[in-house]
């Protein structure tokens, strides 16, 4: 298991270590390098020195770079889902989807390609657009998906001509540190780098005169300050950020049908998704039916460690994800009818019991806030418009679902959702060539398709004289 960072095409050491705790035990199981400063400059120095021969480079030419990255990591892919488990404690079958769909992710982005475009050609002109590399790509990750968000990031910076500063979060640093031990065989050096910081170096990384783009994904919170500190030289940003999603239910679903499709998009990864369900609006006629059967789920669900076979919910990732989640519990007793979970387990690590709240307020924290953790309200309509407006009501506007035998009805009703993505009848369906990104405080920008590739790069209008 690589433990080192990636800086300028070798695998070094940094300033110090970081202890990288099991969310299991809530125990430390290794040591990862960690930058300073001065490693953190380093770092940019060689990607903006590595860019101008990368970008020179054809999109054929980078996407065999990219190839064989994928074919590294995926000759390791047993290794890789473990490690994925052992720092973020997502069950092994999740953390293995994980890092099948990170391969994949590099595999599509390498076959991606950006041909000029003729705007306009007449007698007197021709206008062609085409796209230009930034330049040096910072790509901050969080901790949920700690391999899946990285590929996510360098895939379509490297194909579109950037070389890139890798920054994951300094509790799930495994999975990044890993793409660096391959990389460092496969790319010239500079191309891709990977640090590894203690929270101390987000706004040097960030707000770096020579970072042109910043492609974050986390908190709302953090986002504003990853906005503030590239202001001062406009850097191009994405920002994915939190997300409050709203499932809608319709008055023609069974209850038994629905309740396990909204408990595991509710449920995953512990709840430690931005597009996880994260509150329910159910119709009166079915909502005690639905909450019984929901609070069945839960009380059945595995909860244990990710390495154990049969485990279908992990724990949380870290010890401060855990105590905020305690809260929201605080809450959910004091303004809801918890009717099942509700409470830590009585164990080492970081394990809450999956927990459904109902007969809560809409202006319950629980309700108002992103919880992202394994806890999910269930709110009560009399009214469909009525529904759409409390669930439209939030800063938040990532995703969201609909619920529904009418497919029409239900498809109309989701063209009112306030969100960047909404789905109906699934939950988490997310393709690399569909662009993906939030609305409000959701974030800015997208990910995926030919907007989110478009993203990495500069338009550039060529307009010619004919005459």
């Amino acid at each position: 298991m690589n433990t080192k960072m990636l800086i300028d095409g070798k695998l070094v050491k940094g300033a110090g270590t970081l202890d990288i705790v099991n969310p299991a035990s809530g125990r430390p199981f290794i040591q990862a390098e960690r930058a300073d400063e001065a490693q953190l400059q380093q770092a940019v120095a060689a990607a903006k020195a590595a860019f101008p021969h990368w970008s020179g480079l054809s999109f054929e030419e980078r996407g065999e770079y990219l190839l064989r990255l994928a074919d590294g990591l995926q000759e390791m892919q047993d290794e890789l889902a473990r490690i994925v488990t052992r720092e973020q404690g997502k069950p092994l079958q999740q953390a293995y989807a994980e890092v099948m769909g990170g391969i994949y992710q590099l595999r599509h982005y390498a076959a991606q390609r950006i041909e000029p475009t003729v705007i306009r050609e007449n007698e007197g002109s021709r206008i062609i657009e085409h796209r230009t590399a930034l330049g040096v790509v910072a790509a901050v990750t969080p901790w949920n998906f700690p391999f899946l968000l990285v590929t996510q990031k360098i895939g379509p910076a490297l194909i579109a001509g950037n070389t890139v500063v890798a920054k994951p979060a300094p509790t799930t640093p495994l999975s990044a540190l890993a793409i660096a031990g391959v990389a460092a065989d496969v790319f010239p050096a500079g191309v891709l780098n990977v640090i590894v910081d203690e929270n101390d170096l987000g706004s040097a990384l960030t707000g770096h005169a020579d970072v042109a783009k910043v492609s974050f994904t986390g908190s709302t919170g953090t986002g504003r300050k990853v906005s503030a500190a590239g202001a001062s030289t406009l850097k191009r940003l994405t920002l994915e950020l939190g997300g409050n999603d709203a499932a809608i239910v319709l008055d023609d679903v069974s209850p038994a049908e629905i309740a396990p499709r909204l408990f595991g998009g509710a449920m995953v990864n512990a709840g430690q998704v931005c597009l996880a369900i994260k509150r329910v609006y159910a119709p009166s006629a079915i909502y005690d039916e639905l909450c019984d059967e929901l609070a069945k789920l839960a009380r059945e669900a595995v909860v244990d460690d990710g390495d154990k076979q049969g485990t279908q919910i992990g724990p949380l990732q870290n010890r401060m994800q855990f105590d905020k989640v305690l809260g929201y519990l605080e809450d959910a007793r004091a303004n809801g009818s918890v009717i099942a979970g509700g409470e830590a387990l009585d164990r080492d690590g970081y394990f809450i019991a999956p927990t459904i709240v109902r007969d809560i307020a809409d202006d319950a924290a629980l309700v108002r806030e992103e919880q992202f953790g394994p806890i999910l309200p269930v709110l009560k309509y009399d009214d469909i418009d009525d529904a759409i407006a409390r669930a439209n009501d939030s800063d938040f506007g990532l995703g969201g679902t609909v619920w529904g035998k009418d497919i029409d009805r239900a498809a109309k009703v989701a063209m009112k959702v306030d969100s960047g993505t909404v789905w109906v009848n699934k939950h988490l369906d997310i393709s690399f060539d569909i662009p993906f990104g939030g609305a409000k405080q959701s974030g800015i920008g997208r990910e995926g398709g030919e907007e989110g590739l478009h993203a990495f790069t500069q338009a550039h209008i060529v307009n010619i004289a004919l005459t």
